[in-house]
């Protein structure tokens, strides 16, 4: 198995989200990566003109420069968003095995829960979203992706997001009206090993969403992780979480 691990981030995040598996699969031999998206951690300060009409296929783009640059082909990991563009990159044969964490929908996976559907209505009551670069909402996000945070860590937490291109919001869970297909994978020409992880209290992406992720790779390893929600990266626990997935890119195949 590969030695190199690329972890992709998930929307209003960075590479900074990660710390915890990164250490985690540091002591275990890996060598970690943990680029940021364009406009995104380090770079969260210039967001508002990076991220100016900036969609997935731009983050895509970037992503698979930043993977054909390594020495061999790595692991990838993708949370939320950065599942996506790890599928997409894993079909260009990019992948020497595939991990999912609460997976954001790719195309053709339609959103099964009344919460799911309520961020849909949210981003639409915004007028047109995808036109504009969306500032993080500190509420909204105690609901949706921090809810398994304790109290006093999700302001913390928050303060390390930034803005997200709302083309790419819109890309992601209005992909029905998206006449580019960005989030289309080839989901068959993926045949590395794929291991898929949700959270049970994920309000964002829902176990259903997930399974629906996973559905499509014959031979996939699918982990409920229960107690956990959408930012499992971070939540109490995350080191057990890095350490099972760990054991599992040992695992001889």
């Amino acid at each position: 198995m590969a030695k190199d691990i690329v972890m992709l981030h998930g929307a209003n995040c960075g590479g900074w989200c990660f710390e915890t598996f990164g250490e985690v699969f540091t002591a275990r031999g890996l060598t970690c990566h943990a680029p940021d998206l364009i406009g995104h951690g380090a770079d969260k300060a210039d967001a508002k003109t990076a991220l100016a009409g900036t969609g997935i296929a731009d983050y895509r783009a970037q992503m698979t420069d930043f993977v054909k640059a390594l020495p061999e082909r790595p692991i990838l990991l993708g949370h939320s968003m950065g599942a996506v563009i790890a599928q997409q990159l894993a079909s260009e044969g990019l992948a020497e095995a595939l991990i999912l964490a609460s997976p954001a929908p790719r195309a053709g996976i339609e959103p099964p829960t009344g919460p799911e559907k309520q961020l849909g209505q949210d981003l639409m009551s915004i007028g047109p979203f995808w036109t504009r670069v969306i500032d993080p909402n500190f509420d909204l996000a105690c609901h949706y992706t921090l809810n398994r945070l304790p109290a006093d860590e999700q302001r913390r937490i928050f303060d390390f997001f930034g803005p997200e291109s709302g083309r790419a919001l819109f890309e992601l869970f209005m992909w029905m009206f998206d006449q580019t297909g960005a989030t289309s994978v080839d989901t068959a020409a993926i045949r590395c090993p794929v291991l898929c992880l949700s959270g049970g209290e994920d309000r964002i992406v829902s176990l259903a969403t997930a399974c629906a992720t996973a559905s499509a790779y014959p031979g996939v390893e699918f982990w409920e992780i229960e107690g956990h929600a959408h930012m499992l990266l971070l939540e109490p626990g995350a080191e057990s979480i890095a350490t099972r997935i760990a054991n599992w890119v040992a695992k001889d195949r």
